[in-house]
C-alpha cells in the first residue's frame, strides 16, 4: 500500500546552485561585496597603524590586524576578479607530421 514518495524535480540541487550562478554573473553584486571587503580592509589596517604612528610597542596583536587586513583584501579582490572557471585548459596536438 505504502509507495515510495516521488523525487521533486528542481529541488534542493537546484536552490543550492541557482544564487552561486546568480552570483557569478552579476557584476554588481561582485563588486559590491568585494568593495566591501577591501574597504574594511583598509579599517583594520589604518586601526592597526595608528596604535603604530602613536609610537606604541609593535605587538603580536598589532600583527594580527595587519595579517587579518591583507588577508581580507585579498578576500576582496579574488571576489571582485572571480578567477574560478576562467583558467582554460591545456590541450596537447598532436600533429602527424613529427
Amino acid at each position: 500500500m505504502s509507495t515510495a514518495p516521488e523525487a521533486p524535480t528542481g529541488g534542493a540541487d537546484t536552490a543550492v546552485s541557482k544564487p552561486s550562478q546568480l552570483f557569478k554573473s552579476c557584476w554588481s553584486c561582485r563588486v559590491l561585496s568585494g568593495g566591501a571587503l577591501v574597504l574594511s580592509a583598509a579599517y583594520v589596517f589604518n586601526a592597526a597603524r595608528k596604535v603604530m604612528l602613536k609610537g606604541g610597542p609593535t605587538s603580536m596583536g598589532t600583527v594580527a590586524q595587519i595579517t587579518f587586513a591583507a588577508s581580507l583584501a585579498a578576500w576582496g579582490v579574488v571576489v571582485i576578479v572571480d578567477p574560478v572557471g576562467k583558467a582554460k585548459k591545456k590541450t596537447h596536438r598532436v600533429s602527424g607530421n613529427s
